[in-house]
């Protein structure tokens, strides 16, 4: 049975993560960056494509632990295993890296003696390379091509080839352990430094405790908070500050369907919510890396603008077919690059600018060039925005005259003016932005806005909603009192959900995305709605929502992109950065109303 993909915990070192699933196998791992060829690739296809399983001898590989968590606040998980003959434990983690990534898994005995065995399938590219393995210096060292990745264990213990793989097996007795360490490095240098497995766990935990240490969110739900910013903070790759939208590519929207598609990139999209998540629970570090990673990702031509980028801001992200791998339940394609790079979408210029101004708001230092950046990308908007694109959702059908797209525009617009009566010493004309900002409202108004049903669309002249229009009172387009904004909330409600969450948009009949089949409920637009009903004075439904919001998270507090309330399990990309920025989001406006109260 394949495991589900809330079955997998995450574990990783700020560059890279990997996915353990409750049978104590690896099932998925990129290295040496988030974006690179995965080593281990069972989740998209089967044990053949690449796992490493540690579990007591005669466990099915089917067979689940009993119990799992992670240590405190940490991204150190631990596994336990209660057999007839005792229980061990199995201890994963990826100490913040050096030069070179480890991946390490401590066993450890905690009463009676357990038989335990280790099965190793190293598949580089995806899953389709098998290297070549051999002894050197009391390692296993796999090689092929640019890849090298060496295996040894404390105490060494027997190990041997079978099918391909490489295996051993060994015993742990209460207060015993063993510890093994795989480590990746270019093929053309010299062997990694060896390093302490069990002085790395001190580390790694320490690393954690003083991180989550900064939290300055005090709220009721804290723990789900910063689970999910530890999550977040997981996703980010250190080196530039980026931050991947989810680790994993190709995860399907709906099983056995094609709308599977590679996340391991940064998408401006999601910088605004970001940004107002780290601020408002007191990572301003992390939000200044972020704000510089935007600034130099954007830099250059404002038309020439892309909806994401690469770990560094790459901007060529090719997409391609993986043909070998079967895909997720035989959810096929497997992709690994996103077409979508090459879209035009008008929203994220709104996206780039809103999240300057929230960085600067948050206190954090000015960069020279930001503003003069910002006019430039206003001169470009001011010309294009009356223009179709394809929206936020990087539909593959025709180019539309999206409702969020041009609110974003009116963001772009409505935040230059108040930075320029904030501050008039910065150069601008606010008179300009200002007729630009009073165009873009009207316009939305008359032809995004459908009178009958008093409801925002999803495009001009449409009949479709879009759950994207909940962020029209999170922008300040139209106050919270405004019948228009009740009414919207109200009709996305009632029209987008699926056993009270909230989907993207209709994908039924000829659906606006080009694409065939359907999806799940999407987790970011049903925390936009706690947000929205929050907004709109219904405390209570925004509260009983989020709380059933928190329920959906797997037994180690995380969220994939989708949910599908009549199968009851996850969808999509996992873990989705965007369904924990809007957890992190949703509880902060919670615990605010709280004192406001």
């Amino acid at each position: 049975m394949t495991p589900r993909i809330e079955d997998y915990a995450l574990i990783g070192d700020l560059q890279t993560a990997a996915l353990v699933g409750r049978n104590g196998s690896v099932d998925w791992l990129c290295l040496p960056r988030f974006d690179s060829g995965a080593c281990f690739a069972a989740l998209l296809g089967d044990e053949d494509n690449g796992h490493w399983r540690i579990a007591p001898q005669g466990a099915e590989s089917t067979e689940n632990c009993t119990r799992r968590a992670y240590v405190d606040d940490s991204l150190v998980l631990e596994t336990y295993w209660e057999t007839r003959t005792g229980t061990v434990k199995v201890i994963d983690f990826m100490p913040q890296r050096d030069k070179a990534p480890d991946v390490m898994r401590i066993v450890e005995g905690v009463s009676g003696s357990v038989d335990m065995s280790s099965v190793l399938r190293l598949r580089f590219d995806f899953g389709s390379v098998v290297p070549w393995m051999r002894r050197s210096h009391g390692h296993r060292v796999a090689v092929a091509g640019p890849d090298s990745v060496w295996l040894r264990s404390e105490p060494p213990v027997k190990t041997w080839g079978q099918q391909f793989s490489t295996c051993s097996s060994f015993t742990v007795a209460e207060g015993e352990s063993v510890a093994f360490v795989l480590t990746w490095h270019p093929s053309h240098s010299p062997r990694p430094k060896l390093i302490d497995p069990h002085k790395s766990l001190k580390h790694t935990l320490a690393d954690w405790a003083k991180w989550s240490a900064k939290c300055t969110y005090h709220g009721k739900h804290r723990d789900a908070v910063l689970r999910s910013l530890i999550t977040l903070k997981a996703l980010t790759y250190a080196p530039t500050g980026g931050i991947v939208a989810a680790l994993t590519t190709s995860l399907p929207e709906e099983i056995g369907g094609v709308r599977n598609w590679d996340y391991r990139y940064c998408w401006l999209r999601d910088s605004t919510l970001t940004l107002v998540a780290m601020v408002s629970a007191g990572y301003l570090e992390e939000a200044a890396a972020w704000r510089d990673w935007l600034l130099r990702a954007v830099a250059g031509d404002p038309a020439d603008l892309q909806i994401m980028y690469g770990l560094a801001g790459e901007r060529r992200l090719p997409e391609t077919e993986l043909t070998w791998l079967s895909g997720y339940e035989n959810s096929v394609p497997v992709r690994s690059g996103n077409a979508a790079v090459k879209q035009r979408q008008l929203d994220v210029y709104g996206e780039v600018i809103d999240s300057l101004r929230v960085a600067r708001d948050a206190g954090l230092d000015d960069k020279p060039h930001a503003w003069n950046l910002q006019l430039s990308l206003l001169g470009f908007l001011e010309s294009s925005w009356r223009e179709p694109d394809e929206g936020i959702w990087e539909i593959r059908g025709e180019r539309r005259h999206f409702v969020h797209s041009k609110v974003m525009a009116w963001v772009a617009a409505d935040r230059a003016v108040r930075s320029l009566e904030e501050n008039p010493e910065l150069p601008g004309d606010a008179d300009r932005w200002r007729a630009m900002r009073d165009a873009v409202h009207a316009e939305v108004c008359e032809k995004g806005y459908d009178p009958e049903r008093n409801t925002f669309t999803q495009y001009y002249g449409s009949r479709e909603l879009d759950a994207s229009t909940l962020l029209i009172v999170r922008t300040g387009f139209l106050p919270p009192d405004d019948p228009r904004v009740r009414g919207t909330v109200d009709a996305v409600r009632e029209e987008l959900a699926h056993d009270g969450l909230i989907r993207r948009y209709s994908t039924a009949g000829n659906s606006v995305d080009g694409l065939p089949g359907d999806e799940g409920a999407f987790l970011a637009c049903s925390f936009w709605l706690v947000d929205a009903l929050l907004r709109t004075g219904r405390r209570d439904e925004a509260e009983a929502l989020f709380d059933r919001l928190l329920a959906l998270r797997n037994d180690v507090g995380l969220l994939a992109e989708e949910y599908d309330p009549a199968a009851r399990r996850q969808l999509g990309n996992y873990p989705q950065a965007f369904s924990h920025i809007g957890l992190v989001n949703s509880a902060v406006d919670l615990a605010r109303e709280d004192l406001a109260g």
